[in-house]
This record gives structure tokens, C-alpha cells and sequence, in this order.
């Protein structure tokens, strides 16, 4: 069976590596792909915001089965015009897609579906804004921008001031804003495959958004993962699922808007039990490299049943015990303005290792790969525990030869520390 992912990032590396792993997979074509996806699928130059090309494509080199990356397109309905061609498709069609889209609409589904979660307020304007911060909420309070912000729309605010200055920045954008609850306790990720009726658990991670080490200075899309993620015991898992996920799929049903793909669930695990932080209606980056490395299945097979409605036909998904970590190096200047087109050497060698370096914004220029984003590389290692994983991602990290590149040397220490 011919499959068609779409994107471009080290997310969509890691998809290509587990899918192009199918005894299903006839031909595996990707848009636009990058050099590390290259090696395992057939790049095209689709526009995913082109409907009608990815869906004349499809059709023309007869896919069985469209994967989206990134959370753009989901939001843009690109699964609903694949659908209402007869095309399989994993990932949710729009309306289902504001999970992700519009955290105000999230934090509505909880309040009316009693999922635990933090207080919020919805604001449309500054004014609103303000006296929401000075009648409702106690510092730290968290401040978010409500639509789609590659995971860096979030300030945690601890004084007036800060407040102050976050709600400048977003309100100077169109868009509104959600102001929280701040919620103590540690966070973890949780991953739902549902075809909208079956819930299948994924898999867990903890990701580390932070730029600096010790988790200080501002967010950024991630910089390193590990899975699977202790903190999240079997049981605080199905606590999350039946109190949050479950009800969540449940609440899209009934309202004609079926979740159909991953849900991936940001937890705060706190002292009252877990409470949703966010929905992410695709999967993570960096989490799926972790999550991806330890999944021992078909990739193709799961994701096929997802679109397919089928899930419940299959056997719960079988994890390694071992312990995936990946150490994102990124371009110096992230998460703001970063370097680009640096030389990135020594992938070879990183790769003798025995580690898996995940492109996630690099381009070829002839026989050089560069860097062309934020965040360039996911070097991804296993190993029996997690102080063993780490030293050998970092072992590979040390193997790349990249002058404008730097990376957290800390990813796992909550964990090491217990």
C-alpha cells in the first residue's frame, strides 16, 4: 500500500522511519519531506494548503493512507477534503481539530464535560483582560494565546508586569487569549489513538519546553524527551484516561465531530490527581521520536485502522521496556531569531554510535546538509534506564560537528534526580 505523509520536521523524520519499518508499505512518498526523510521515502513538492493538489496526487499515485504531521493543515480541514474523496486519512478533520486550534474551545469541552483541568477565563479584549487578572486570578498565572503558537504562545507569569507585558505581545496579534489557573505538580504527555470511538494508549513522555537548563528562560517547541515517563504510573495513566480522554472523545462524538487520529494529552499531575494542561490534536515533537523509537508494531497497520475505524479489531500496542531519549540541537538564537544555513557535519558518526539523528529543519545544498530552522536536529538514543539513554544520545550530540548549534545538557534530570 502506498502511503503519503505530509511535513517536514523531525516529527515527520521519525513517521517516515517507523512507517517505511511496514511489511504494508509499497511506496512511501512525503511533502516536503527533508534530507533525513529522504532516506526513507520519495520527496514531493505538495502544498498541504492545496487541497485539491493533495487530493489529485493521492488519487493519481493511489495512496491508501494520508499521515499529517503538523497541526496546520488538521486545523485547515486538509482531512476533511481527503475524506470526502474517499481517501483514508489520519488525523482529525477540522472541526474536531480545535481541540488543538483554540484553547478556549478546549478549555469549554472541559468545563461542560467536568474534565479536570485548570481555571481560565476567555478574553477578546485587553480590557477584558485586565479585570480578569485583578478580580480572578492570584500569581503565577499562565497566559496563552488561544489559536496555534508552535508551542511557544505560553508565559507564566509571576508579577503584574509580566502579565502585563505577555498580554501586550499577544494582543498586538489578532486572536484571543486564555488566561489560567497556575497549576503546581509535574507535567508528562500522554498519547490516545482513537478512530473516534476506540481508545488505544500510546505510549507516554516527558518533554522539557524550556530553552535553558534547570527548565529557565522561555518556551520553545521542545528541546528533548524521554518515554516512557515514570511519573505517570499505570495508574495516574487510567485516571487521565477515564477523567480526561475518555470523556474528551466522548463529548466530540455527541456534538458530530469525531476525533479520529492522536490525542495527545499535556498533564499536570498534581497532588488533587492529573488535570489537562492542553490537547495537542497531533503527534508531538519531540515526544513521537521517543515514543516511535520504543513502539515495536506496524506502523502502517495501527494507523490504517485509526482512519478506518477498525482500532477496536487490533491488539493493544506493544512498547520496548528500554528507555528512548532525544536531545534537540538547535540553532543558536532559538527560540527567537535563529541561525540559519550552518553546516551541519558528522552525522555519520553520530550515527556509529548506534543513536538515530532525526533531521527536524535541515535542507541539502549539494552534498551539504545545513540548517534551515529553529530547531535542526533530534538525536535519539535507548538504553536498558534512563542515566544510560542519556549518556548515549549525548555521546552521539558530541559527534556532530555544527558551529552554530547548542543544546540543553540536562534533558532527563527530573527523572535521573529520583
Amino acid at each position: 500500500m502506498n502511503v503519503l505523509l505530509l511535513g517536514s520536521g523531525g516529527r515527520e523524520h521519525a513517521l517516515a522511519w517507523k512507517l517505511s519499518q511496514s511489511s504494508r508499505l509499497g511506496t512511501l512518498y512525503a511533502a516536503p519531506g527533508n534530507p533525513g526523510i529522504a532516506a526513507h521515502a520519495t520527496l514531493v513538492p505538495l502544498d498541504a494548503t492545496d487541497h485539491a493538489a493533495v487530493v489529485a496526487f493521492a488519487r493519481a499515485q493511489d495512496i491508501g493512507l494520508v499521515v499529517i504531521g503538523p497541526e496546520a493543515p488538521l486545523v485547515d480541514g486538509l482531512a476533511d477534503s481527503l475524506r470526502d474523496a474517499g481517501i483514508p486519512v489520519f488525523g482529525p478533520g477540522k472541526a474536531a481539530a480545535q481541540l488543538e486550534g483554540s484553547k478556549g474551545f478546549t478549555k469549554d469541552l472541559c468545563a461542560r464535560a467536568a474534565i479536570p483541568t485548570a481555571g481560565y477565563f476567555r478574553c477578546t479584549t485587553r480590557e477584558a483582560a485586565d479585570n480578569a487578572l485583578a478580580t480572578t486570578f492570584s500569581y503565577p498565572v499562565v497566559i496563552k494565546a488561544d489559536g496555534l503558537a508552535a508551542g511557544k504562545g505560553v508565559t507564566i507569569a509571576y508579577s503584574r508586569d509580566e502579565a502585563a507585558a505577555a498580554l501586550d505581545a499577544l494582543f498586538a496579534e489578532p486572536g484571543d487569549v486564555v488566561i489560567e489557573e497556575f497549576l503546581d505538580g509535574e507535567e508528562a504527555s500522554l498519547f490516545v489513538l482513537t478512530d473516534g470511538t476506540t481508545l488505544m494508549p500510546f505510549g507516554s513522555a516527558q518533554d522539557h519546553k524550556r530553552v535553558g537548563e534547570g527548565d529557565t528562560g522561555p518556551n520553545t517547541g521542545g528541546m528533548g524527551a524521554y518515554s516512557p515517563a515514570p511519573v505517570l504510573t499505570p495508574t495516574l495513566e487510567s485516571q487521565a484516561i477515564d477523567e480526561i480522554v475518555a470523556p474528551t472523545v466522548k463529548a466530540m462524538a455527541e456534538d458530530g465531530t469525531p476525533f479520529v487520529g492522536v490525542l495527545y494529552a499535556g498533564l499536570m499531575l498534581t497532588s488533587s490527581g492529573p488535570k489537562l494542561i492542553e490537547y495537542n490534536a497531533r503527534f508531538g515533537d519531540p515526544e513521537t521520536q521517543v515514543v516511535l523509537m520504543r513502539f515495536q508494531g506496524d506502523l502502517v497497520e495501527v494507523l490504517l485502522a485509526v482512519a478506518k475505524g477498525r482500532l477496536g479489531e487490533l491488539p493493544p500496542p506493544a512498547f520496548a521496556p528500554e528507555t528512548a531519549m532525544t536531545v534537540v540541537v538547535a540553532a543558536k538564537g532559538y527560540p527567537g531569531t535563529p541561525a540559519k544555513g550552518g553546516t551541519i557535519r558528522g552525522l555519520d558518526a553520530a550515527a556509529a554510535t548506534g543513536a538515530t539523528v532525526f533531521h527536524a529543519g535541515t535542507r541539502q545544498e549539494g552534498e551539504t546538509v545545513v540548517a534551515s530552522g529553529g530547531r535542526v536536529l533530534a538525536v535519539t538514543a535507548m538504553a536498558p534506564d534512563i542515566a544510560s539513554a542519556q549518556a548515549a544520545a549525548y555521546r552521539a550530540v558530541d559527534a556532530i560537528d555544527y558551529a552554530d548549534g547548542f543544546c540543553r545538557r540536562d534533558i532527563g534530570w527530573r527523572e535521573l534526580a529520583r
